[in-house]
């Protein structure tokens, strides 16, 4: 492709499952809650385990503190990851918003450190936070059949 020239790209929604099987296939992604009235977004490490999203916390963090808040209903979070070349453009984005609490039960604790270790090692990360998704949409991004176009 010459200088200046860009490929057309196709956006294609994904289904919930293929959502959620894009999202699986990576280990990081970002989650959105809200601190003092206000979006606060966090990079995170996950893992999925058995259709909820798990992600390990430091004890004390914001969302931690505030899933406690609210631990019969949860709190209600957005969570994000993708996979998009830099370069290209073309990849994959999946979006899930649901309520997340706070894992208390001691066994099933146990169970999430030996599904992800995290990969932050500042703070210890003590606590869990598990993430039913409610809604899932996914976008892929691919190029459409066609020549290149010229772009100023």
């Amino acid at each position: 492709m010459a200088a200046g020239e860009t490929r057309a790209h196709r956006r294609v929604d994904l289904g919930h499952a293929e959502a959620l099987r894009l999202l699986g296939s990576v280990s990081l992604g970002r989650i959105v809650f809200t601190r003092q009235a206000l979006p606060t977004v966090r990079p995170v490490d996950h893992v999925l385990d058995d259709g909820d999203i798990v992600i390990r916390t430091p004890e004390g963090a914001a969302l931690t503190s505030h899933a406690q808040e609210v631990e019969s209903t949860g709190v209600v979070v957005a969570y994000e990851a993708d996979a998009i070349d830099p370069d290209t453009h073309l990849g994959w984005s999946v979006v899930v918003t649901g309520y997340a609490r706070l894992v208390t039960d001691p066994a099933e604790l146990e169970h999430i450190r030996g599904l992800l270790r995290p990969w932050m090692s500042v703070e210890p990360t003590d606590q869990a936070v598990r993430i039913r998704p409610e809604l899932v949409s996914g976008v892929l991004l691919t190029e459409t059949d066609g020549a290149a176009r010229t772009t100023r």
